[in-house]
């Protein structure tokens, strides 16, 4: 401070240079006045799709250079990213729809970025698990999100129908059918799809409702499927919450059978005798 005992030190703003920023999932309307804002002041935009992103921007007069920036590019791109930014420009990050790095490119640019000291801002906006749990109706206190299905979805299944909250998955509408199939027939699910477009719906039922519906009535568009939570180990007796330790959460007998005791409040040679009579 010098001499000047008065003297104090001054906040220095640090300007973000990468902008991660929401867009429409289905209306255009839904963009934020912020997002436009944002957009316009970027040197450049990078986009999943830029023939997608052309829609939006030319919706608004919004002039930019379109760089692709989808999933098989992020790493082979990523150094010269980062040197555009580390000179100053400004650049503008975003998806096909919603926000990006929910399910979409962006997460190892902005980890890069964080790791570098590179400003980063994300301007909010439309989610479309967001929007789909609000649709369900749910309690919305505790939920998992579980990103695209795998093609072979029965173990990822299996461990969302244990979970004691409601999970979110996304799922294409070709293989809603087969994936309702292997949910528990009377598990009670939803079906969220075309969410903010015309023929927004969201649908909920058991999932045996939902695959009689489905089957009869092929689904189209995004879809965001909802399982209801599964059971607490209140609802399961002593034998089959062992199981579901060992089957869904990898633990030996000896460690199921601890942690089951531990959760029935229970002596644990109470529960080896089950096992071990």
């Amino acid at each position: 401070l010098g001499s000047n005992p008065s003297a104090t030190f001054e906040s220095v703003q640090v300007q973000p240079l990468l902008f991660v920023i929401a867009t429409p999932i289905g209306n255009l309307g839904d963009v934020s006045k912020r997002a436009l804002e944002t957009l316009a002041s970027c040197d450049a935009l990078l986009c999943e799709d830029t023939r997608r992103s052309s829609i939006l921007l030319e919706r608004y007069g919004i002039k930019k250079q379109l760089i692709s920036y989808h999933k098989f590019k992020e790493k082979g791109s990523l150094d010269w990213i980062l040197e555009e930014l580390e000179a100053g420009r400004k650049l503008g990050l975003i998806s096909d729809a919603g926000t990006p790095c929910i399910n979409d490119p962006g997460q190892i640019l902005v980890e890069a970025c964080r790791m570098r000291g590179i400003e980063v801002q994300a301007v909010p906006g439309p989610c479309s698990l967001i929007q789909a749990l609000v649709l369900s109706g749910w309690d919305t206190s505790r939920f998992q999100f579980i990103g695209f299905l795998p093609k072979k979805p029965e173990a990822v299944l299996r461990q969302a129908m244990a979970y004691p909250g409601t999970t979110v998955a996304f799922e294409s509408p070709e293989r809603l059918v087969e994936t309702l199939k292997m949910i528990d027939g009377e598990r009670v699910v939803a079906v969220a799809r075309e969410m903010t477009k015309t023929f927004e719906e969201c649908r909920k039922g058991t999932a045996s409702e939902l695959l009689e519906h489905f089957k009869a009535n092929r689904p189209r568009g995004e879809i965001v499927l909802l399982i209801g939570e599964g059971p607490t180990p209140d609802d399961l007796s002593l034998e089959e919450l062992v199981e579901m330790l060992q089957d869904l959460h990898g633990l030996s007998l000896k460690g199921a059978i601890r942690q089951a005791a531990r959760f029935k409040d229970v002596p644990k040679r109470d529960v080896y005798k089950k096992f071990h009579n």
